[in-house]
């Protein structure tokens, strides 16, 4: 909990007041405040540093960039509850620039599967008229991917049950160092998988401002 300090982050609302009993109208300029204790998903005004953690607690399109200030309790590293929150800038509702970003982050990863020439056209034009068609092939594609894992899954039980112990044995021993090999490589992930958040919330953010125009 700190007093005295700022942060300056972001929230979303699904409409122009704060949520069912409450009802102060929000807009730019805007300071809202809360009294008594403040307790994170319980009581207090919200937001988030990052744009990228701000997105998961969306309940609505409409973005802003925000100040807390007063008192300020952190929930985890994701977001903040705080006794006052400022309006800074914002108030648009930014379904359109959510969706551009949704498919660029798409678009990143397309290169690890055999996409169909449908979706992935989509995604780089993002044409609602064959949207629905884009989303037939995905599910498709998927339900194919399920059945190839199912079949494999078991051929690797046939495989086992035709092992003879000893086989079974020095399996588990190479077993063994693969996990240890999946421990070290799981801290690589952990790491590219850090880095490539950062890099979605420098993207939304660069969104999120030229939307808002700020």
């Amino acid at each position: 909990m700190t007093r005295g300090k700022h942060i300056d982050g972001w929230w979303s609302s699904a409409g122009r007041v704060l949520p069912p009993g409450d009802g102060r109208r929000i807009r730019v300029g805007a300071t809202h405040e809360v009294e008594g204790e403040i307790i994170p998903c319980e009581r207090g005004l919200h937001a988030s540093a990052r744009a990228i953690d701000a997105l998961q607690y969306a309940p609505g399109p409409i973005v802003w960039k925000v100040r807390l200030s007063g008192v300020v309790v952190p929930h985890g590293d994701d977001k903040h509850a705080a006794s006052r929150r400022t309006y800074l800038a914002g108030g648009i509702d930014v379904s359109d620039t959510l969706r551009e970003f949704a498919r660029r982050c798409a678009l990143d990863v397309i290169h690890l599967w055999d996409a169909p020439e449908i979706v992935v056209r989509y995604l780089k034009t993002g044409d609602e008229t064959i949207r629905d068609a884009a989303w037939a092939a995905t599910r498709d594609a998927c339900a194919a991917r399920d059945a190839a894992w199912a079949a494999a899954g078991d051929a690797r039980a046939a495989a086992r049950a035709a092992a003879s112990a000893a086989a079974w044995d020095a399996a588990c021993a190479a077993g063994d160092a693969a996990r240890d090999a999946a421990w070290a490589a799981g801290d690589a992930a952990s790491a590219a998988e850090a880095a490539a958040r950062a890099a979605q919330n420098r993207r939304l953010t660069r969104m999120l401002n030229a939307a808002i125009k700020s």
